[in-house]
């Protein structure tokens, strides 16, 4: 099956993207035909620095690379090397309907939040419909915020198909319903919006003092802590086993160690699961031309099935 996710280039990865999105992308690779892109030209519709965007751009390359992203099994590339998508998403534009595009719940939510309304943004369902059905998709991992954009890119090609023939393959998403949402250091969802995240990448020093910061009961020391809704044995239990997890509990029931050794002990479990990633990231960061060469070949992957898919359309309605 043909799975495709995109990645947007927003920032520092946290530990909520990876358990969130990254390390089930990173274990669909290994029995699922993987395709994943960096949204270069979706990020354009938030982006308001270009040496930021480009900075962006090539540390999400790396960061994922790292940690865990194959590219001999997958195929990765940054989607402004692959231009047939603009040209996708302009004959795609014939049809959508305005109405679709306005009852896009994402675009009125980030209008409601104050950020300028343009075409990029009204239009970004047609782009992301473009990356979808550029490469005969089958399957696309999504948020539940997302869903309705999948089902309006079934829409178009429905549209589309319905007019030319069977061009498109009509992509169906997928929610991970078994994904629990990722607490951050208040016990809000963790996010760069709520500034309540705790970095991947981290330096050992800072990443102790970002778990110090998680929020917790008053529980004094010397008895028993309430593990059911802590913030800390919620974070904690992302990286142990069901064995760990349940000796875990055992520690913070036995009413010896105060939060503070768990805050610790927190810290350790991400500093050492992250271990290899950090080496990796640092041999990426060495050897920029590696990263380029990477993505290049992944862009070359995509553009072969690209073209041959756009040659299809082209001669679908009359493009010569």
């Amino acid at each position: 099956m043909r799975v495709l996710t995109g990645i947007q280039p927003s920032g520092k990865l946290h530990i909520g993207n990876y358990f969130g999105a990254m390390k089930p992308m990173i274990e669909r690779q290994e029995k699922e035909e993987l395709f994943t892109f960096i949204a270069s030209y979706h990020a354009l519709t938030s982006s308001k620095d270009s040496k930021l965007l480009a900075h962006y751009t090539h540390e999400a390359a790396i960061d994922y690379l790292s940690l865990g992203i194959d590219p001999t099994k997958t195929t990765f590339w940054i989607q402004s090397d692959v231009k047939e998508v603009l040209e996708l998403y302009w004959i795609l534009s014939k049809f959508t309907p305005l109405g679709l595009l306005e009852r896009a719940h994402s675009y009125k939510d980030k209008v409601a939040k104050g950020i300028a309304p343009n075409h990029a943004l009204f239009s970004y369902p047609i782009l992301m419909a473009a990356d979808i059905l550029l490469f005969d998709t089958q399957l696309v991992p999504v948020g539940k915020d997302q869903v309705q954009h999948l089902e309006m890119t079934r829409d178009i090609a429905i549209r589309f198909n319905n007019e030319y023939g069977e061009i498109f393959t009509l992509p169906k998403h997928h929610v991970d319903e078994e994904v629990a949402t990722i607490p951050g250091i208040d016990g809000e969802k963790m996010s760069k919006s709520y500034d309540n995240t705790i970095e991947i990448f981290m330096d050992e020093k800072s990443l102790q003092k970002r778990c110090n910061k998680v929020v917790t009961d008053s529980t004094p020391m010397g008895e028993p802590l309430l593990y059911e809704h802590c913030n800390v044995f919620a974070l904690a239990s992302l990286f142990l086993n069901t064995q760990e997890q349940e000796e875990l509990r055992e520690r913070y029931l036995s009413g010896k160690e105060g939060f503070g050794y768990f805050k610790k002990y927190l810290k350790e479990l991400i500093w050492d699961a992250f271990a290899t990633a950090r080496n990796q990231r640092e041999h990426y960061l060495k050897h920029p031309n590696e990263v380029r060469d990477i993505l290049s070949m992944g862009a070359a992957k995509a553009r072969t099935i690209a073209k041959i898919k756009m040659e299809q359309v082209r001669q679908a309605v009359g493009i010569i």
